[in-house]
């Protein structure tokens, strides 16, 4: 899972995409991540992302690697409206880490109903 190439997609796409383990071990992060994490747009790939997180927070990301489930929700951050996707990675069906996906939105957007 360490080698990059493997996220060469996430790149160029519009959402900051970071990866950890599952001892919140930082092992990608796209430019977008860079940026939003990073004054001046360094990776924190190597780092451990736990000490930037509350108790709180903490609590809710061990719960996501134990019982392998997702949590979703939406911040406001510099203005912006952001989702924030969070999910664990598996390999061979175990969770081996966690994804996050953070999505500007928009300050108007359609919502539609399918049946």
């Amino acid at each position: 899972m360490t080698n990059n190439t493997n996220f060469n997609w996430a790149e160029d796409i519009d959402a900051a995409v970071t990866v950890c383990d599952k001892e919140g071990k930082v092992l990608y992060m796209n430019q977008r991540s860079r940026n939003t994490f990073s004054k001046d747009g360094s990776s924190m790939v190597g780092q451990n992302l736990m000490p930037c997180h509350s108790e709180r927070s903490k609590a809710i990301i061990h719960d996501m690697i134990e019982n392998n489930h997702s949590h979703c929700y939406t911040i406001s951050k510099n203005g912006l409206r952001k989702l924030i996707f969070q999910t664990p990675w598996r390999k061979d069906g175990n969770v081996e880490g966690l994804v996050e996906i953070s999505i500007v939105l928009p300050d108007e957007m359609p919502h539609y109903d399918r049946g």
